[in-house]
């Protein structure tokens, strides 16, 4: 009996370990012009990106796209939609490279704000975003399409709903979404981390920060919340906030303010009649000259 046991589950780790394997496949593939013009456009973070990690970005977008369905409910969907759901997902990981969401496989994208019960449009509740945990929605994710689009198209309010929710899913990597990034798990900066929290809390209650009101809801909204003030407008993040700033650039592996600062040195160093660094194809003085002047 104990033998049979075993066997089954022998049997079912297997399955799991596959199908894992068969989700994490990594497609080659040549990048659309057609969709790097969207990013160039639309994803602020791709766009102030240096070209050799702009391509590492694209084939990230890939990848993801490959591996997770995005389905729109009641609503159509097209290529800049899953862009904007993709750039979602790899903006907060994009400091662990090839890095695969362990609890996801299909985004829902809706018409409009839901309830807890996936109603549409609901006037008791409007919500925008949601992780799905448990029964039919585990493995799911829940987002309102204009939501989506507004957090892309104003990146200077500090609030992005795909990145927001793709946040959790990076929160939940180590079992739980507890407001505590894994890699900050380490005794060595998880006090300094929940002690910074309660500090920023209490500011935010008394009206005394620019933090969102929503990320003093609780500790696992304050890391999303601030993970979209990170990414949206780091240098304001930065001089803010130093001490929140370094924490979370340890905790995503990123330094966002440095790369711009990087980007634009470069970006003054060229001539009119160079290549854009941007990776468009065009001279930089039809491109992104008047954004550098």
């Amino acid at each position: 009996m104990i033998s049979f046991l075993i066997i089954i589950a022998f049997v079912i780790a297997f399955s799991i370990f596959y199908s894992r394997q068969r989700k994490r496949k990594n497609v080659v593939s040549e990048f659309p012009v057609s969709w790097r013009k969207i990013l160039d456009e639309k994803v602020v973070f791709y766009h102030n990106l240096p070209a050799e990690e702009k391509r590492r970005f694209e084939s990230d977008i890939i990848r993801f796209i490959s591996n997770v369905r995005v389905t729109g409910i009641r609503t159509e969907l097209d290529i800049t939609d899953k862009l904007l759901v993709a750039s979602s997902a790899v903006i907060p990981v994009f400091g662990f490279p090839s890095w695969d969401y362990t609890f996801l496989d299909e985004v829902l994208l809706y018409p409009g704000s839901f309830d807890r019960e996936y109603a549409i449009n609901s006037k008791e509740e409007f919500i925008t975003g949601m992780v799905g945990s448990g029964g039919t929605m585990e493995g799911k994710m829940i987002l309102s399409k204009p939501a989506l689009h507004q957090g892309f198209d104003n990146s200077s309010d500090k609030q992005n709903v795909g990145i927001h929710e793709f946040i959790h899913l990076l929160d939940k990597e180590d079992g739980t979404i507890d407001g505590i990034p894994a890699i900050l798990n380490g005794k060595a900066y998880v006090l300094p981390w929940l002690e910074l929290i309660r500090a920023k809390i209490a500011q935010i209650q008394k009206g005394k920060s620019d933090i969102p009101e929503y990320g003093a809801t609780h500790e696992r909204e304050f890391l999303a919340v601030v993970g979209e003030y990170f990414f949206e407008r780091p240098q304001l993040l930065q001089q803010n906030h130093p001490e929140l700033y370094a924490l979370l650039s340890r905790a995503f592996q990123q330094d966002t303010v440095n790369t711009l600062k990087i980007v634009s040195k470069h970006r003054r160093e060229l001539h009119r009649n160079d290549q854009c660094p941007c990776g468009s194809g065009k001279k930089f003085k039809h491109c992104c000259l008047d954004e550098v002047a």
